[in-house]
């Protein structure tokens, strides 16, 4: 076949190389008064020149190793993806940023992220209001590493508040795990075959994560 068959509803994602389920409800604004906004992060350590991020495990993660493009899925607890955009370089803030608050009505109550130390000042410093009640958290399985990080960073120092403590911290790590298997083949396909093919991968994850789901027992009070 010389084209590829597919629904007139994924038109917009191979377009963009985003999907999030919901419509995009805000443009990504630009912010001229801030230096190097919407570039990839600078692995530095200090934040002499505004350019740094502070996180020593940032800078042992993308500094040294240099950085790659892929994938960026967001994660609800249950291990659903909610959507998912292709990045041509390495993940940064810039990437979590745009897609929470170009698609949620809302900030979500709690984001769990690697690198939430960092994350949480890019968003504070744009949108203060919109991420006003959000809490940005790591969770325990990133946590090592982070030596020059506040403690209010880390989900591990709220055992005791109800809302964070019950939250699957893990569930991203997971998911990411999952696609995993499909990093290969994606590596020999074309940007369009790749979209398609990675759509595809989430919504049948996604739905066996849901079968899963209606298939346990509810617990009687």
């Amino acid at each position: 076949m010389s084209s590829l068959a597919f629904s007139p509803s994924l038109t917009p994602v191979l377009q963009t190389g985003a999907y999030y389920g919901r419509p995009q409800i805000r443009l990504r604004p630009e912010y001229p008064f801030l230096p190097g906004d919407k570039k990839v992060d600078r692995a530095v350590i200090t934040e002499a020149g505004g350019g740094g991020i502070g996180c020593s495990k940032y800078y042992e993660a993308y500094g040294r190793r240099g950085l790659t493009g892929g994938l960026m899925a967001a994660w609800c607890p249950h291990c659903v993806c909610l959507g998912f955009h292709c990045i041509p370089k390495g993940e940064g803030r810039n990437d979590v940023f745009s897609a929470l608050y170009t698609r949620w009505p809302e900030a979500p109550k709690t984001v769990v992220y690697d690198f939430a130390c960092a994350l949480a000042h890019y968003c504070m410093l744009r949108e203060p209001h919109f991420f006003k009640n959000t809490r940005f958290v790591i969770d325990g399985f990133h946590a090592k590493g982070h030596t020059r990080c506040t403690k209010a960073c880390f989900i591990s120092n709220y055992a005791n508040d109800s809302n964070i403590s019950g939250v699957n911290s893990s569930a991203a790590e997971c998911g990411n795990r999952g696609l995993l298997k499909i990093r290969r083949p994606l590596s020999y396909m074309s940007q369009r075959r790749a979209i398609i093919f990675t759509y595809t991968y989430l919504a049948t994850w996604n739905r066996e994560r849901r079968i899963a789901a209606q298939a346990k027992p509810t617990k009687s009070m």
